[in-house]
């Protein structure tokens, strides 16, 4: 096994060293969630945590480490005797964001259970993890049914494993850490719930930091074990830390001034819930515990909302995680008097506290002092959402330079407030992500039929095993009362479920697109489906076209925020080249086909159908809109024209394209104009 990176060598990330540490400290506050751009050393530090946590005690032989001093009763290896057991390191365990839903739970032998009655079980990471570190990287790219196994366990603190009527309990309690990128979308709102912390990391500007990140990991990668013998002291200091703030954190006192502003705040920022107010209080007295003292103060509270806020106050899917820091100060202000435990909240007594700063003599690798000022949360322009959206505004700027001469292009208009939409899906039955918006074949859902197993069998249909058995039962010699069940009388259920799409938005930005204001609306109806997007776990693009090109805006993304972010940006103006801009979008789709081939496009087009500039506009649209009719490309077309008098365009493009058309009044989930519509609507009959 090679040697892991040192903790304390890791530079600057001070915020993300003290989460991790915090955690390490007390595992009640939660886990934690790491966001950020790619190279930030984000799972260089994770994996680096599990050499500093302290050792843990285990029945000797327990699968799923119970502890001696008061082992699980319902464990599948017991009962076990109360006793002394043996130490061993804490174990971190990654989950693989592939991962198959036995790997995680762990595999129950069905054969057996049928043929036997013996629970022959195999435990998953879930058991592996128990009392340590379960560690997913790109957390956020995790499918759907292993989140919800996550967030059950997380929950109860229990894995269940039900085949059948068949079960197994055993205990799943472990620190969650999960690393992201947000470029790659976000994470389930009820799974961000589940994280305790969340730090934002990001490059360090600085010339001298990058210089030192580099050295050291270049005498890293020359000699790991002479690095890491380096730094063997300081990793030798912090793990002494963690035992001694361990075992301060019981004397650790939460007063009623810290916790009242910790209500306070949670109050100010309007959180959902009251686990918030919890993780606070627990991060808060931690912190203390973390600096040596036993009375939280004020500057507790202000780190321990920064760290456990920001993920819980998103309004919605595209609001950047993030708190307000004059607002936070100003609400520990007002809550802070009364008890003397006003650290540097903004309260001129200095009291006591003053003689309380934090452990000079801790490590300098050690994650920073608990009462940060921010060394690097405080250059707001160098972290955070700050660093992530000012390229995104910038990109669809420069994409949008080249109007056609005389284009008269109209400056961004703002989105009109997001609906709900009605669903749109894909006809037939797919194979692809696993989702929410189309049919498709999946591992999760509702029995449809059953087959005999390709491989290893993972969803037992109990009566097609029982028919296929049954014939055969005299032959077998069958005497008592069990069945005699072979493998070839196995038979897999057969499920559907949802699968997510490539949802391809293709958006007329032209001149005529501006006129009567209706941009703003036409925006509003994009940022709706780019909303239901999100919620159906799909990935999406944008193409526009305006002047006399069609230009791709986003290519394929799971970053729903990515696509609003441009959206939000889009000029208008110049002519209306329709073609152009479906040519572009055929060749998005036949290029992420080879990349993804399971993966079923849904296209859709928001446009008034016209087409102008250059020779026989029309006729060449037309021609491009059978291309996807050609090839089967599930299409809708959102019609956007207004005004008493209607040319009907939109609806013949969509005859063209071989789908739907809907208004965008018909578009919303509470319209009355009618039911929701498929998009094989009036391909099929037309067909």
């Amino acid at each position: 096994m090679s040697t892991p990176f040192p903790f304390t060598a890791v530079v600057g990330q001070d915020d993300l060293r003290l989460a991790l540490l915090l955690n390490a400290v007390s595992p009640a506050v939660g886990g934690v969630l790491v966001r950020g751009e790619k190279g930030t050393a984000k799972s260089t530090a994770v994996r680096a945590l599990s050499a500093l946590m302290p050792e843990v005690d285990v029945v000797a032989g327990c699968r799923f480490s119970c502890a001696p001093a008061a082992p699980d009763p319902a464990c599948p290896d017991g009962p076990h005797e109360v006793g002394a057991g043996v130490q061993r390191p804490a174990r971190m365990v990654e989950l693989p964001v592939g991962a198959s839903e036995d790997r995680l739970v762990g595999a129950l032998d069905i054969e057996r259970a049928l043929a036997e009655g013996v629970k022959a079980f195999e435990p998953g990471l879930l058991a592996d993890a128990h009392r340590g570190i379960l560690y997913v990287d790109e957390v956020n790219l995790l499918h759907d049914h292993l989140v919800d196994l996550l967030l059950d366990a997380a929950a109860m603190g229990a894995s269940y494993v039900e085949r059948e009527g068949v079960s197994v309990r055993h205990a799943a309690r472990f620190l969650l850490v999960g690393t992201m990128n947000p470029e790659e979308g976000e994470l389930r709102p009820q799974l961000l719930d589940r994280f305790g912390l969340t730090v934002e990391v990001a490059a360090s500007r600085e010339p001298d930091q990058r210089v030192e990140v580099v050295r050291r990991r270049l005498a890293y990668d020359d000699d790991p074990d002479g690095f890491a013998g380096r730094w063997a002291d300081e990793e030798t200091s912090v793990r002494a830390r963690i035992v001694a703030a361990r075992k301060l954190l019981p004397s650790v006192v939460l007063g009623d001034g810290p916790l009242r502003q910790i209500a306070a705040t949670c109050a100010a920022f309007e959180v959902d819930g009251m686990r918030a107010d919890i993780v606070m209080a627990r991060t808060a007295t931690t912190l203390a515990a973390w600096a040596g003292r036993t009375e939280v103060i004020a500057e507790d509270v202000r780190q321990a909302a920064l760290l456990a806020l920001p993920h819980r106050r998103r309004r919605n899917p595209f609001d950047a995680p993030g708190l307000d820091e004059d607002k936070l100060d100003e609400t520990l202000e007002e809550f802070g008097g009364g008890d003397g435990s006003n650290g540097s909240g903004g309260s001129d007594d200095s009291g006591d506290s003053g003689d309380e700063d934090p452990d000079p003599d801790g490590p300098d690798g050690g994650g920073g002092q608990p009462p940060q000022e921010g060394p690097d949360s405080g250059t707001d322009d160098g972290s955070g959402e700050s660093s992530g959206e000012v390229p995104a505004q910038g990109e669809p700027s420069e994409s949008g330079q080249a109007p056609s001469p005389g284009a008269g292009e109209q400056a961004p208009v703002r989105a009109a407030e997001p609906f709900r939409t009605k669903v749109l899906s894909v006809p037939g039955l797919g194979e692809g992500a696993a989702g929410r918006r189309s049919r498709a074949r999946t591992e999760h859902g509702r029995t449809t039929g059953a087959r005999r197993p390709q491989g290893a069998l993972t969803k037992l249909h109990l009566a097609a095993t029982v028919q296929a058995a049954a014939p055969h039962q005299r032959a077998r010699g069958r005497s008592g009362p069990g069945l005699v069940v072979r493998r070839d009388d196995l038979r897999q259920a057969t499920r559907e479920g949802r699968e997510g799409n490539l949802v391809l938005f293709v958006v007329d930005a032209s001149g005529s697109m501006a006129a009567r204001q209706r941009m703003s609306a036409v925006k509003g109806a994009v940022l709706s489906l780019l909303l239901d997007a999100y919620q159906r776990r799909d990935k999406v693009g944008l193409v526009t076209f305006r002047g006399s090109t069609g230009e791709v805006a986003l290519p394929p993304t799971s970053s729903v925020d990515a696509a609003a972010v441009r959206l939000e940006s889009l000029p208008t103006g110049g002519r209306t080249p329709l073609a152009a801009g479906l040519l572009r979008a055929h060749d998005v789709l036949r290029v992420e086909r080879l990349r993804d081939p399971a993966r079923r496009a849904l296209m859709v087009v928001v446009t008034d159908g016209r087409a102008t500039g250059g020779p026989e506009p029309v006729s060449l649209a037309g021609r491009a809109a059978r291309l996807f009719a050609a090839d089967g490309v599930a299409s809708v077309v959102v019609d956007c024209e207004s005004g008493p008098v209607r040319l009907g365009l939109a609806g013949q493009l969509a005859g063209e394209l071989g789908g739907t058309a809907v208004t965008l009044d018909e578009l919303r989930a509470d319209s009355i104009a009618g039911l929701v519509r498929d998009v094989q609507g009036n391909s099929r009959r037309a067909a």
